[in-house]
């Protein structure tokens, strides 16, 4: 092979190189706006980088070799009775063995440090959220301020987020990529996540799970503000003339798409574990709960605070 030919290889390949890293820019999860996803970006590129000790030294032996070891190479060694070298052997295995040792003391103290069930311990209190996946929208409940939005999260930066989610309907992924950690929503069960954003602004949500035809519409805009911000917009929601409760929820259970920004200025207690519930009617409290969701009230209430 002619120098010529393999320098414009190279230099095609670097260039192929350039033009796939010139949309990082772009990559999301390469921009974290909170210490989940901070962390999570870090734990990638660590990953990237190990890897690449095996890659980058393969691509290069696979352009050297045939290049050095040509017929019409005078210069290369010609040896026709190698069968065998014990540096490159244990090149071959000590290396990757390193790197998947390495790898896996990260990925195992970063899976614990990272679990989504785990609060943020930053010195201030949480805001509670109640996620709800709904065919093909996202609810959002905030019981301690006792209202509700349809596909807008929004909450004060620099304050953890407690989520509490279930499904309605098919398993479904709630995921804010520039926030952190993804988590599923099933229906019947309750999963949990913590994130927190460090910086104001406004960040993409999405359903990573494919949840049928309304599934390439399931997105949500995640705003971080201000604390007086948030607080204005909390009482913009408690002005609204919408109410949620039971025969409004079921109503919103309909199977709709790109559904617009809805705001609820109250709910009916009990909402989540209303949906939670409503797939396991032989499940302890199964009565209590939908007595209490439909506003009677009574004896025996399911300990929300005991759920969380």
């Amino acid at each position: 092979m002619k120098k010529s030919v393999v320098v414009v290889l190279i230099a095609l390949m670097l260039l192929g190189i350039v033009a796939s890293l010139s949309g990082c820019s772009e990559m999301v999860l390469l921009h974290p706006k909170g210490p989940i996803g901070d962390s999570e970006r870090r734990l990638i590129i660590v990953a990237f980088v190990l890897m690449l000790l095996v890659v980058v030294p393969v691509i290069v032996m696979a352009i050297w070799f045939p290049l050095k070891y040509r017929a019409s190479n005078p210069k290369a060694k010609y040896d026709p009775t190698w069968t065998h070298s014990g540096r490159i052997e244990t090149v071959v295995w000590l290396v990757p063995l390193a790197i998947v040792l390495v790898l896996s003391v990260i990925t195992w103290r970063e899976t614990h440090r990272l679990d989504p069930y785990r609060p943020l311990d930053v010195g201030v209190a949480p805001l509670r959220i109640d996620v709800v996946s709904l065919d093909w929208k996202w609810l959002f409940i905030y019981p301690d301020q006792g209202i509700a939005v349809v596909n807008e999260l929004v909450f004060p930066a620099r304050v953890p987020l407690s989520f509490r989610l279930t499904s309605d309907t098919v398993m479904t992924s709630f995921f804010i990529p520039q926030l952190g950690s993804q988590i599923y929503a099933m229906g019947g069960m309750q999963t949990r996540l913590h994130l927190m954003a460090d910086t104001e602004g406004v960040y993409a949500g999405q359903n990573q799970q494919f949840s049928g035809r309304g599934f390439p519409t399931m997105t949500f805009a995640a705003k971080a503000l201000s604390q007086q911000a948030f607080e204005a917009w909390v009482q913009k929601v408690k002005a609204s003339p919408d109410k949620l409760d039971i025969a409004r929820l079921d109503a919103l259970r309909k199977p709709s798409e790109k559904d617009p920004v809805q705001l609820f200025s109250s709910i009916a207690p009990g909402l989540f574990e209303y949906v939670m519930h409503k797939t396991a009617p032989m499940a302890p409290h199964y009565g209590d709960i939908m007595m209490h969701a439909q506003g009677h009230g009574g004896h025996g209430q399911p300990d929300v605070a005991q759920e969380r």
